[in-house]
């Protein structure tokens, strides 16, 4: 059994220890440094082996964003943020940022272990209450970019996201639909009436063909490409 390596970054001290019970208990983690702020964070997975960094947003000297790019910019882990309501206008940034997976600090203890470990498994996590807001606010932000209505040529960008859609399957682009609704794999094979593992067969064939890394990234293409569209 591979043991995942943590490393836990929050200016609370109170909270770091919560994290650091909670997750020793299990067999299969370890929590192998507590840090204080974001350059703490870039500093230590730089010099360590590290698999998962819990990552405060607010954070003194460097904020958890800025952090977090860092971090996944130079492949030393894979960076799960803790938000509260009251800072989730943060989120979009960090999706940008490179972070794979998103859990509120009044989670249960059982639903932070699951985060870890599924991260840690390859999967990007985002929590139920978060992926509605992160959707809203993405498709907010579309409307209040959204074009005159004039004729206009698509950009390069959008004509690239248009040809990798072209490049899914009927059964991806439905696969994808139930993502950016926060479907997990399991929900998705209720849904659809498939097996669990023929829907992970699907998930990775989808994020190779649209070329992003973890399933939020791939919320975020399902909107640019225009296969969901605000309001849907």
């Amino acid at each position: 059994m591979n043991t995942i390596r943590v490393l836990l970054a929050d200016d609370q001290g109170l909270v770091r220890a919560g994290f650091a019970t909670i997750l020793s208990i299990e067999e299969d983690i370890e929590v192998v440094g507590q840090v204080t702020n974001g350059q703490e964070a870039v500093d230590f997975a730089a010099a360590n082996d590290v698999d998962i960094i819990l990552m405060d947003v607010q954070m003194p000297v460097l904020d958890g964003i800025r952090a977090t790019e860092q971090i996944t910019a130079a492949g030393r882990g894979k960076v799960i943020i803790l938000t509260t309501f009251e800072r989730d206008d943060y989120l979009f940034d960090a999706i940008r940022a490179g972070a794979s997976g998103f859990l509120l600090k009044n989670a249960d203890p059982d639903d932070l272990v699951a985060a870890v470990q599924a991260v840690a498994g390859g999967y990007a996590l985002l929590a139920p209450e978060v992926t509605l807001r992160v959707i809203e606010r993405f498709a907010h932000h579309l409307e209040s970019e959204a074009p005159a209505p004039v004729a206009k040529q698509p950009s390069a960008g959008q004509l690239r996201q248009q040809s990798l859609l072209a490049l899914l399957t009927q059964r991806e682009k439905e696969v994808l639909e139930c993502m950016a609704a926060g479907l997990s794999n399991a929900e998705l094979a209720r849904k659809l009436f498939l097996a669990e593992a023929t829907v992970k067969s699907h998930v990775s064939s989808l994020l190779a063909k649209i070329q992003v890394r973890d399933r939020v990234q791939a919320v975020v293409f399902a909107y640019e490409s225009g296969l969901i569209r605000p309001g849907d």
